[in-house]
């Protein structure tokens, strides 16, 4: 069982590595997914986990899409994941908008970063198959926020007007 790691621990500092081509489609790689993914959903206002969060050093990471948005009034959704190994950036824009920002390895701290408007991210999935996914908005800030985690860079590295949250005093997301 993962537990996730927090700003100090050195594995969040570092440049996670690729995912070896001989890994996909194992049952190893499919067991740190999983892993993340039950890390992820013990976190109810968690949006997205990267691998080195969970003490693992390679380029992966997950996000829960279905909680992207506010579900209406007492629905719960289905968990819906999306799982991106050795992901890229091949595109984003030009505009930058400011955007609040939180962490599940920074528990607590929020503040405002500087992200682009949209990104699109091209990926392979745990069997190998590549895709690309582009997105604006809060699943944009998700891929900016995850990729700066596997290249060893946490937001509050970069972020400004940072404050302080104890937990039950405000929702936020965090990724």
């Amino acid at each position: 069982m993962y537990t996730i790691v927090q700003d100090g621990d050195p594995v969040l500092d570092a440049e996670a590595l690729p995912v070896a081509e001989e890994e996909f489609g194992t049952s190893e790689l499919t067991g740190i997914v999983d892993g993340m993914a039950q890390a992820l959903d013990k976190e109810p206002d968690g949006v997205a986990l990267a691998a080195p969060q969970v003490g693992v050093s390679k380029r992966i990471f997950i996000v829960r899409y279905d909680r992207l948005v506010t579900p209406p009034e007492g629905e719960s959704p289905a968990p819906h994941l999306g799982v991106y190994i050795n992901p890229e950036f091949i595109k984003a824009s030009r505009r930058q908008v400011e955007m609040d920002e939180g962490c599940l390895s920074v528990r607590g701290v929020y503040g405002k970063t500087i992200r682009h408007d949209r990104a699109t991210v091209r990926a392979r999935t745990a069997d190998g198959a590549r895709f690309e996914r582009g997105g604006g908005g809060i699943l944009a800030q998700v891929f900016q926020h995850e990729i700066d985690h596997l290249n060893g860079i946490l937001f509050v590295d970069h972020a400004h007007e940072q404050f302080e949250v104890h937990r039950g005093d405000a929702h936020h997301h965090e990724e």
